[in-house]
């Protein structure tokens, strides 16, 4: 899919950390961006030069970047301003009177131009001009807007995020027609230059976070970004790295990211990735879906109760388990079922903590092996080795049935990232019960639950609005509503806009 000529991105100019200026000098111009963009030395960098009216005329771009229509259109503005006797201050006129669509602008400094063409548009140097003409013609390739795999809807829109930028920001436009949208873009990476957009609504944003994350990535001092948006995550959110539990959601969905603008949420997209940080966000963003909203409000409810049941269980189940049939004493007599059927080979303890790390091989196995190859995985996995540990005495059947039940609890949670660390705190707790018994799963809960309290998004608490405690807005987290006839803002977030009550505001 190529970009449309109307849909140009407006790039921000960086300041330059050496502001050579362009000189009046056409060929030491020529040569010095020809040495610094690498011109013979690079493939794909372009590089032509014509004569027009007596004056000649450079052009600088990317192959893969430019969009060969327009460029064709572009020589043949030229080869008229040849004919009507052309001089350099009446170039720029020329283009936008005969392409009017694209961004014109000139600008004076070397490293502006290189930052240009490293970014899509191409350069024109004119012989006896001190500026230098940027016309943007880009044209990046990418794939069009499908459903994310990972946010799947029964009913809904189709489209999601893609890798390039200005398309996301498209698809967010298009959901809100609000002038009080803002999109304001940044780079970080001295060599990358990669883009970053933070998106919020001016009048209902609070201020002072739209201003936090804003000097976050601008302190961003490194050579550049190749995971994009995790990347970013990691530098504005601190020195927070071994905290398991994400901080910001994550989402591929523009209808999802347009409903937590009118919240009152920071959007942070960064160019490359189809995926949106929602800033900040709480343990409660991470286990909601909105397959709960495309569905009557009942049955969205009853969804919403199984998910948090499924997520529940996908932590506390396993470890319990272990509690229980560790010491059958803690069973009464109609309850003996639920330990083991019959001693194994191998200890409790190890049973289950080899099933987890198992069961985290076959999905990353899943993730490398071809689609058509998955299958033949599946009756491996099932099969050739569960059902073969299980008759070799290796794993007790009641291990498998609940590490099973873990497992799905674990693919029902809707954030991959909080999935990935209640993983975590169940191997924990199981940990903890194994060497401990069941003063280890209460002393492991309490380090849980005391981590998840003192944790923080951007000011924010984690456990917001269970602590501190705020009916109101729990009640619209274990409740699926009606769509409310006023706008509902979450008040941790101290939206603006004080016309409008936000539900649980204090």
């Amino acid at each position: 899919m190529r970009r449309s000529r109307n849909q140009q991105q407006n790039v921000q100019e960086p300041e330059s950390e050496k502001d050579i200026k362009v000189s009046k000098n056409y060929q030491e111009n020529v040569d010095f961006l020809k040495r610094e963009l690498g011109v013979g030395a690079s493939f794909d960098v372009i590089f032509k030069e014509i004569l027009v009216g007596g004056k000649k005329i450079a052009i600088f771009g990317l192959n893969g970047m430019v969009d060969g229509e327009v460029l064709s259109q572009i020589m043949a503005v030229l080869e008229l301003a040849s004919r009507e006797n052309m001089v350099p201050n009446t170039l720029e006129k020329v283009f936008q009177g005969r392409i009017a669509t694209n961004q014109v602008t000139k600008v004076s400094t070397m490293d502006k131009v290189i930052f240009f063409v490293l970014s899509g548009p191409i350069a024109l140097v004119v012989e006896g001009a001190e500026e230098v003409i940027i016309v943007d013609i880009r044209s990046y390739p990418g794939r069009n807007p499908e459903e994310p795999d990972i946010e799947r809807v029964t009913r809904g829109s189709r489209d999601g995020f893609v890798e390039t930028l200005v398309f996301n920001v498209a698809l967010i436009r298009r959901r809100l027609r609000d002038p009080k949208l803002r999109m304001e873009i940044m780079q970080a990476g001295s060599r990358s230059k990669t883009d970053i957009c933070l998106a919020y609504i001016d009048d209902v944003a609070n201020p002072d976070l739209v201003d936090v994350i804003k000097k976050e990535i601008q302190a961003i001092k490194i050579d550049g970004l190749p995971m994009a948006e995790k990347s970013v995550e990691e530098f504005i959110l601190g020195k927070k790295y071994w905290n398991p539990f994400p901080k910001v959601r994550y989402t591929e969905r523009p209808d999802v990211a347009a409903i937590h603008l009118l919240e009152g949420h920071v959007l942070v997209m960064v160019d490359t990735s189809p995926s949106v940080m929602i800033t900040p966000s709480t343990l409660f963003h991470h286990v909601q879906h909105a397959e709960e909203y495309r569905q009557n409000p009942a049955v969205g409810v009853y969804i919403r109760w199984v998910r948090f049941l499924a997520i529940f269980l996908s932590v506390f189940l396993v470890p319990f388990w272990f509690v229980l049939a560790s010491d059958p004493g803690y069973l009464p007599g109609w309850m003996k079922f639920i330990g083991l059927s019959k001693a194994t080979k191998v200890p409790l303890g190890w049973q289950l903590v080899t099933g987890e790390i198992g069961i985290d091989i076959v999905r990353m196995a899943a993730i490398h092996t071809p689609t058509p190859l998955a299958t033949a995985l599946g009756i491996i996995a099932a099969f050739m080795i569960g059902d073969v540990a299980i008759k070799a005495g290796l794993f007790a059947p009641e291990v498998i049935m609940y590490l099973a039940f873990a497992a799905v609890g674990t693919f029902a949670t809707p954030s991959y990232e909080l999935s990935v660390a209640n993983r975590l705190a169940r191997i924990f707790l199981v940990l903890a019960v194994w060497f401990f018994n069941i003063w280890g799963f209460i002393a492991g809960t309490v380090l849980i639950l005391l981590l998840l309290g003192f944790t923080r998004s951007f000011g924010v608490p984690y456990l917001w609005p269970l602590i501190p405690f705020n009916w109101k807005a729990l009640r619209s987290i274990l409740v699926r509503s009606p769509v409310p006839i006023h706008n509902i803002r979450p008040s941790i977030l101290k939206p603006q806009d004080p016309t409008r009550q936000p539900e649980g505001r204090n």
